[in-house]
């Protein structure tokens, strides 16, 4: 079989696989801070040699923000293109690292062995896991089963400012059969998922202006209108005491989860107490009367992420400020129109505000949900691969987060999406200590060796 001796070369050469995944997390590839440009170069160019090493033709794309990486390999059989992106979250706070985040270590942990270090899950070895499984396939074979285009983004973490004008740009080189993402995980340790829904996001920030300084309250407190006083009403009205969302109009487009695919989720057995037992919680928030599947997988939200005004350094001032701010995401589902959502939002906040107060506003980014059909072939070919992999068959799951891109390989290249990865849910992703089990990174390498075979054979 062409299949077992290249599940033999993965298994066999697994410490060289980590060892170049350990040498890509090293380069600290953070795309939101300016102060790293020369490391998402850096990574970008790794990726290029290591893709050339392989047989690839491969090279670094320039664009107006972090470079893109392409590669093509002229095989034989259907077209695939694979997608990741090399750049990482920030780490801060940085004393909560146990260890340098870009310094990864291989530890042990009583679940196993894991990677450790910025990087590991989101994306940088989910995105190994398909390059080392072509490096199998073409070690044993000196071929590859299929024509295949890599496409390694390196702003995935900073809002993806290049990317559509980069894939309208190249939309012919770019355009395949279908296309592969790596950036999601499994269901459970044993259960392997593709990804047939995601959310869509909407991020938003918010400046209340009132005085033109910060003021000594005990001056000026209970005359003098305090912004964050003014914010805490704004936030406090977002949601209504079900959990309902009260901006105007935001249910627009918001579907109801079908009776098929509710009793699919059912079938699940979702566990939300050990779920939110993992973080320290244990009652569900949210929407009343919804299941805890459906509220992170197809219904919408509105969180606060994040709150600054006043003195907020050791010790005590009793200033009132002059500024008070929020940062504010919205996932979206179905049809919901995310610019819709903006106005309706700026407008209900502003509508708030007393007449000596002012907010400026800004935007980080607008993406709507996106549904991928499963009718290509490939969908079951890889759902197969997947269940002779892992020991329970693969299933069919929603997303609560937001991978834009797969929507953008359907609205600009008119391809169908497959996201398969294989992370957990306590990798730590964009938090310290991220991780990602070595058991994930060999097995994902194994499983795209069988989907390569499945799609091919």
């Amino acid at each position: 079989m062409t299949l077992d001796p290249v599940l033999a070369r993965v298994d066999e050469n697994l410490d060289e696989a980590l060892d170049r995944l350990l040498a890509l997390l090293r380069i600290p590839s953070i795309s939101t801070d300016p102060a790293y440009k020369g490391d998402c170069d850096k990574a970008a160019d790794w990726l290029v040699a290591d893709l050339q090493s392989i047989g690839f033709d491969a090279s670094k794309r320039p664009t107006p923000g972090h470079p893109m990486v392409v590669a093509h390999y002229d095989g034989e059989g259907p077209h695939v293109l694979f997608y990741g992106h090399y750049d990482v979250q920030p780490v801060d706070p940085l004393n909560l690292w146990d260890n340098d985040p870009f310094d990864p270590q291989i530890e042990e942990t009583p679940a196993g062995k894991v990677i450790r270090g910025r990087g590991s899950s989101d994306d940088k070895g989910q995105l190994m896991t398909f390059v080392e499984a072509c490096r199998a396939w073409k070690a044993v074979h000196g071929t590859l089963p299929c024509k295949i285009t890599m496409f390694f983004e390196g702003e995935e973490e900073s809002g993806s400012p290049s990317l559509t004008p980069f894939m309208e740009e190249n939309r012919d080189e770019l355009t395949a059969d279908i296309a592969l993402i790596c950036d999601t995980g499994l269901y459970d340790e044993k259960t392997p998922s593709i990804v047939t829904q995601l959310r869509g996001l909407l991020g938003e920030e918010l400046t209340i202006t009132g005085p033109d300084k910060d003021l000594h309250s005990g001056m000026y407190g209970g005359l003098a209108m305090n912004p964050a006083r003014v914010l805490a009403k704004v936030i406090a009205a977002l949601h209504d005491d079900t959990g309902r969302i009260t901006i105007p109009d935001f249910y627009e487009g918001v579907p109801e989860l079908s009776n098929e695919l509710a009793a699919a989720w059912d079938d699940l057995r979702f566990d939300e107490k050990a779920f939110l037992g993992e973080v320290g919680l244990s009652i569900p928030a949210g929407e009343e009367g919804r299941r805890p599947l459906e509220m992170i997988w197809s219904r919408p939200t509105c969180e606060v992420n994040g709150m600054t005004s006043g003195y907020t350094g050791d010790g005590f001032k009793t200033v009132l400020p002059s500024k008070a701010s929020a940062k504010i995401s919205f996932r979206l589902v179905g049809t919901q129109d995310p610019h819709a959502i903006r106005e309706n939002f700026r407008k209900m906040v502003e509508d708030m505000i007393p007449a000596d107060c002012s907010v400026a506003w800004a935007e980080h980014g607008a993406s709507p949900a996106g549904q991928m059909t499963t009718t290509h072939p490939a969908f079951d070919q890889a759902r197969q691969a997947l269940s002779d992999e892992w020991p329970n068959a693969a299933a069919y799951v929603g997303c609560g987060g937001s991978i834009p891109i797969a929507g953008y390989f359907k609205d600009i290249l008119d391809m169908d999406a497959m996201l398969i990865g294989f992370g957990k849910d306590d990798d730590q992703i964009h938090s310290p200590n991220e991780k990602y089990d070595l058991s994930s990174f060999h097995k994902g390498i194994r499983s795209w060796v069988r989907i390569l075979d499945g799609m091919t054979g």
